[in-house]
């Protein structure tokens, strides 16, 4: 049962090559999921990358599982580890190819031996119904841009936007872990997002650089996120408070997000190899 472990700013990920796994097919069980991403009682991470798998359209295809088992349609840092761990095993013989998730198909970029990889996130939108959020009173689907919510002891002023999975992001003059880890997992199963979320908490820097805290979906407090970057950068260009070119700030280090035409999105990062490994049939003896 070998894994390969890896790491994006810090937001790690374990990668399981279906090939090594045939009984797990088509895909491993919550249960196995929960303990293999346990930081005490399986290998520890916060997410599982499982591929290579056949796609129709790309190169690649792939399926990214939180944590808690659930599964995710896109994660930024999980398509970087993912592009360089087909690097890493010779499977990857063009620096440009793509990769199927089910939150669409991404073009990936290696530069420099994989050292620096970027990936064409695809197409923000702002729209309720896309994204999808339930607006107290909208009678239409429309952009989710200065709206209000109350959560525990204070009221929010949020914006939602999806780049293939959801995302509240929520601008404020200062940020913290603290803020996060206190209203983020109430956020994110508000009953305004009917496929949960994940957060952003936004302080604009200046035209060129953002700073986030993030609380991912199944995941929870994050150090670093592709997607959650590529949202909350376009939330503020969308707001007219950054420029195209945003460098994002997070606990892990950074990102940079080029914003193009109608909101597509290029996201370019590093990702550090951490170990790889084989787990012991013991792993599974306990049930988290």
């Amino acid at each position: 049962m070998r894994f390969h472990k890896y790491h994006a700013l810090g937001n790690d990920y374990i990668v399981l090559d279906p090939r090594d796994f045939p009984a797990w097919s088509p895909a491993p069980t919550v249960d196995q999921i929960r303990v293999v991403c346990h930081r005490n009682f399986g290998v520890g991470s916060d997410g599982i990358l499982w591929g290579p798998l056949p796609s129709a359209q790309s190169e690649f295809g792939l399926r990214i599982f939180n944590p808690d088992g659930s599964e995710a349609e896109k994660s930024g840092n999980g398509l970087r580890i993912f592009s360089r761990f087909l690097y890493d095993q010779g499977l990857a013989q063009n620096p440009n190819f793509t990769v199927e998730t089910p939150g669409g198909h991404v073009a990936v970029a290696l530069k420099n031996h994989a050292q620096l990889i970027s990936i064409a996130m695809g197409h923000v939108s702002f729209d309720s119904a896309k994204i999808p959020v339930n607006l107290p009173g909208a009678t239409a689907p429309r952009e989710v841009l200065h709206e209000k919510i109350t959560i525990l002891d204070r009221e929010f002023t949020f914006n939602a936007a999806t780049i293939g999975n959801p995302h509240c992001v929520i601008p404020l003059a200062e940020i913290s872990p603290a803020l996060a880890h206190r209203y983020g997992p109430v956020l994110e199963t508000h009953p305004f997002f009917p496929r949960k979320t994940n957060v952003q908490f936004l302080r604009v820097i200046d035209r060129a650089n953002i700073q986030i805290e993030i609380w991912e979906r199944g995941a929870g407090y994050t150090l670093a996120s592709g997607s959650s970057s590529s949202a909350a950068a376009a939330v503020a260009h969308r707001l007219g408070l950054v420029d195209r070119s945003v460098t994002v700030h997070m606990p892990g280090g950074q990102i940079g997000i080029e914003i193009g035409d109608h909101f597509s999105i290029m996201m370019t990062g590093t990702v550090n190899k951490v170990a790889e490994g084989h787990m012991h049939p013991e792993l599974f003896a306990v049930k988290v």
